[in-house]
């Protein structure tokens, strides 16, 4: 047998039991070999319940930088009896398998092209600890300390670890430092030490800070200017709200007062809190909701409101597996359609599309900007992948000086200088029409806010001419919304080639990956990253200039690509859906397989195959 030899380039993955106090032992071992200089990619993969169901937590090592899951296992931390069998069967020829071996088991339950690594760590812990909840967390903390032997992480970066969580809780750090050297004590007399994957120190982290997707969508909306928040708890997008409130007490407070400067408010249910987000919105606040796939489906209603009555509204939706409540806990990007034309009627919305929790950061920011510019509702569709796990991004960029983009806001100077106010008017040939703020004037510039039709002036009319002439300037504003929104990005192939691809949103790691492996394959692709809805004029472009062009998306229904076919008048025949919606996040093995085997069976004789036109390996 031979095993896995890598230095710096590996994936483990830790199978335990919710509610186990696992995650922060095994989030500890990914800081730890970050603090080494090596990038780290970790996600946990969790069930909807509370306790006592399966969990994992997987982190990819990579020195190259690699962010995105790559597939496959190196090696394997099975805690849990329950996925034992599953656990072992996705590990690689050669992998490494580290167990609890207080308790003997079968050799039929292990694979004779893996190397085997028992220790006893109930076994240890029962002898050490009397308290059976001690027992239980500290076996996280002793395993941590076998594999800093095993995989040769310095001990010292762990414990000064530690001492940032327990700083002023000195019985807490000195418990936790002596699990920690119980694990190493044992490794280096018991097992057979380093393993064929070990972490060097290495300096390829840079000024790149560790931060979830979530914190920074909710650190970006008090750059943006939010001062007001409503919204109702529901997996994965909850953290948001909380990480604002938390931002908020640091920058929202008057320092001499001790006067709060924001609003948040937990409502009843989604649909109350996107009518105070609405009603925000509308007396001139900067204000946002943070919700899933099935929170959008109830505030549909309002979001059609605050589309046709042109106020602005920010929602921040962390896609999560669906239809219904589907999977809480899994991630998928299958809320697409279900954003782009929310509510009854005619509507079309702006949608952002964050690659990182960097782009959580900016995208916020912006589409409180573009709400209040455009008028309209703005979505930023992060997704539980970047939402709920930590991510290595560049730092974010915070400028004191910035000013907000409050867009066409009459004021009471030119109201009074007798300027013509008509509140769903369009003068300026953009679409966009000029709008008051409450209290602005005490005569002039007030208008009846209504969700039925009415004409330029704001009174109300069901003359057909006047309604044309609303949703025909509504489809001018989205136009104009085109070539205001993030641009796309283009990373161009090293060669002239017919083939191309369109990603987006939290595919973009695994992909940047896939677009370096393929070409060791002969398969050169130019690709164009997606960052916003409506499409500006340069994606037709792009799919124009190719013969064939691959759609990556994490959906069952191809909804980026039904969305692009419909809004820009392609022909489906050039483009070849990659659909991955198992709940899990997109892999580079996963998008090159599909890229491969559609690009060799389209060079087969005609007749031997037909093109496929969705491709899952």
């Amino acid at each position: 047998m031979k095993r896995i030899e890598a230095l710096n380039d590996f994936v483990i993955k830790f199978a335990n039991v919710n509610g186990s106090g696992s995650a922060s032992a095994n989030e500890l071992f990914a800081k730890a070999i970050l603090r080494m200089g090596v990038p780290v990619s970790p996600r946990n993969i969790f069930p909807s319940n509370i306790q006592g169901l399966p969990t994992w937590y997987e982190v990819r090592v990579s020195e190259a930088g690699y962010l995105g899951r790559r597939g496959g296992i190196d090696m394997m931390v099975a805690m849990n009896p329950q996925t034992w069998d599953a656990d072992v069967a996705e590990l690689e020829p050669g992998g490494y398998l580290f167990y609890d071996s207080t308790r003997p088991l079968p050799p039929s339950k292990f694979r004779p092209d893996i190397t085997v690594i028992g220790m006893p760590l109930t076994e240890i812990c029962n002898a050490v600890y009397t308290d059976p909840r001690q027992r239980q967390l500290f076996k996280n903390i002793v395993y941590v300390g076998a594999l800093s032997v095993l995989l040769e992480i310095e001990p010292e970066v762990i414990e000064k670890l530690f001492g940032e969580q327990y700083k002023g809780k000195e019985k807490l750090l000195a418990s936790n430092v002596q699990a920690l050297h119980l694990g190493r004590d044992f490794a280096k007399e018991h097992l057979d030490a380093p393993l064929g994957i070990r972490v060097k120190r290495a300096d390829k982290v840079g000024d790149q800070i560790f931060v979830d997707g979530n914190a920074a969508a909710a650190l970006g909306c008090v750059y943006g200017g939010a001062t007001v928040a409503a919204w109702y708890p529901i997996t994965p997008s909850s953290s948001v709200a909380e990480a604002f409130q938390k931002y908020c007490g640091k920058f929202r407070v008057d320092p001499a007062t001790g006067q709060h400067h924001y609003a948040i408010v937990q409502a009843e249910d989604e649909i109350a809190s996107i009518g105070m987000v609405v009603g925000a919105g509308w007396n001139g606040a900067r204000a946002f909701t943070a919700t899933s796939g099935p929170g959008v489906s109830l505030m549909t209603e309002f979001i059609g409101l605050a589309y046709f009555a042109e106020i602005p509204v920010t929602i921040i939706n962390v896609q999560r597996g669906g239809p219904s409540t589907g999977m809480p806990t899994r991630t998928q990007q299958a809320d697409i359609i279900a954003c782009a034309y929310a509510s009854h009627g005619d509507t079309k919305h702006v949608l952002l599309f964050p690659e990182d929790p960097h782009e959580c950061f900016e995208h916020a920011a912006c589409a409180l900007d573009l709400a209040d510019r455009l008028q309209t509702p703005v979505f930023v569709m992060t997704d539980l992948d970047i939402g709920m796990n930590q991510r290595m991004c560049r730092p974010f960029a915070w400028d004191d000086s910035r000013s907000y983009d409050r867009g066409k806001v009459m004021t009471a100077a030119e109201l009074e200088a007798g300027k013509d106010f008509g509140r769903y008017k369009d003068v300026d040939g953009d679409g966009i029409p000029w709008r008051t703020l409450p209290g602005t004037h005490p005569t002039k510039g007030s208008y009846f806010t209504r969700g039925t039709t009415r004409d330029p002036y704001a009174r109300y009319s069901e003359r057909g001419p006047d309604y044309i002439y609303n949703v025909e300037r509504l489809l001018k504003k989205f136009a104009t919304a085109a070539t205001l929104v993030p641009q796309p990005v283009l990373r161009p192939a090293s060669r002239k080639t017919p083939l191309g691809v369109i990603y987006f949103g939290s595919t973009s790691p695994a992909m940047q990956e896939a677009l370096d492996v393929l070409p060791e394959s002969g398969i050169h692709l130019d690709a164009l990253r997606l960052r916003a809805f409506p499409f500006p004029e340069s994606v037709k472009q792009f799919i124009a200039s190719h013969e064939r062009v691959f759609i990556v998306e994490q959906n069952r229904d191809a909804q980026m690509h039904n969305l692009i076919v419909n809004e820009l008048d392609i022909d489906p025949g050039k483009l070849t859906r990659v659909l991955h919606y198992d709940g899990t996040p997109i892999t580079a093995r996963f998008i090159t397989a599909a890229i491969t085997k559609h690009v060799t069976l389209s060079m087969m004789p005609r007749g031997k195959t037909a093109q496929a036109q969705e491709v899952q390996p």
